[in-house]
């Protein structure tokens, strides 16, 4: 057992492992360095091993681009601290510029391969940074997008996202404005598809179904030709009782006519018009109404369509806006497609009940 207190130091610096445990890998090792390293990653291995049944939903989103490609990663840690550490960021970014180096196939592919400016693997960088900060981490995802695309990081690191383009304009400063903006708008509006045109018939027959079934089930939103004509039915059919039929009469030309009858009421009225929807869907006027429900959420889907958020800067929608650019540039801006990731999203986070804790421990 030949080392010094320089020499624990050393591996200290080398690890950024506590002081005890580099002194005691040492001691293990009998003062061989190197053999003190690999100490040190075994018990850390061990260590993660019983950790990562702990939930990783805190962390950070991870960018980097070289001009022809561009990536995204999700480093995911336990608590929100570690996810601002500036290691665990770094990490995250050097991770992503492997993918943008090493195109790996699958996530598995990433974690064998060897880090970018390193000379360890990704997951053995991933578990060298947890010999320091003793917490869950890992990578969920990435994603690689080539070409030409606009990054945008927001809260940093809570949301990322890559907008693709099609241009000759890659290198004006007003694309690159352009591009960040978009990627914002991305980031605050979280839009599933890019254009309408991405939405599949299937899709759109299953958005017109639940938009008609939804209108039917909330008779108060209903068209004022097909609602009368609901109302009617249910009266013919001795639905409503006597206080509601007197309310009916006395406000059925009043805007707010629902505020003055029933819930029973309002249930017999959806009840006929969802057993009559097949009347009710081939009336033209219905029809217009549905349609008209369906572009509205079109514009709260789909990107292109969206209403941009910087109305300072161009009113109209995000389409119009790149036009708009690319009128103003003389060039041709084709918006390709996006990626955004946020942070945990899809992951249950465990909500510690920490009175319940302390109750049952005093028991």
């Amino acid at each position: 057992m030949n080392f010094t207190a320089k020499d624990v130091q050393a591996l200290r610096e080398k690890t950024g492992v506590g002081m005890m445990d580099c002194k005691k890998a040492l001691v293990e090792a009998e003062g061989n360095v190197d053999k003190a390293v690999e100490i040190l990653r075994e018990k850390g291995l061990a260590s993660q091993a019983k950790k990562a049944s702990r939930v990783a939903a805190e962390g950070t989103i991870g960018v980097y681009s070289d001009g022809s490609a561009s990536a995204l990663v999700e480093l995911n840690c336990e608590t929100d601290f570690v996810g601002k550490n500036p290691e665990f960021k770094e990490l995250a970014t050097r991770i992503a510029k492997t993918v943008v180096l090493a195109r790996p196939a699958d996530l598995d592919a990433l974690k064998a391969a060897t880090i970018a400016d390193g000379t360890v693997t990704v997951d053995e960088a991933v578990q060298e940074l947890f010999l320091k900060i003793r917490e869950n981490m890992k990578v969920r995802r990435f994603a690689l997008v080539e070409g030409t695309a606009v990054s945008y990081i927001h809260g940093g690191g809570s949301v990322g996202v890559l907008v693709s383009f099609d241009t000759n304009a890659a290198d004006k400063a007003e694309f690159t404005e352009m591009g960040k903006n978009v990627a914002m708008q991305v980031a605050a509006m979280n839009p599933e598809y890019l254009s309408k045109d991405d939405i599949s018939a299937d899709e759109l027959a299953k958005m017109k179904n639940i938009t008609v079934e939804s209108a039917l089930n909330k008779p108060d939103t209903l068209p004022k030709p097909i609602l009368v004509k609901v109302i009617n039915k249910a009266i013919a059919d001795g639905l409503l009782s006597e206080a509601d039929l007197a309310a009916y009469e006395a406000e059925k030309n009043n805007k707010f006519l629902f505020n003055f009858l029933s819930s029973e009421a309002v249930a017999a009225f959806a009840q006929v018009a969802v057993a009559g929807k097949e009347e009710y869907a081939a009336d033209p006027i219905f029809g217009k109404a549905i349609e008209g429900r369906i572009s509205k959420q079109i514009k709260e889907i789909c990107l292109l369509e969206q209403a941009f958020v910087r109305s300072d800067v161009f009113e109209g929608n995000v389409g119009g806006y790149i036009a708009n650019v690319a009128k103003a540039l003389g060039a041709e801006i084709k918006a390709t497609g996006f990626v955004r990731f946020e942070k945990g999203e899809g992951i249950e986070k465990k909500e510690d009940n920490f009175a319940a804790e302390i109750a049952s421990m005093v028991k």
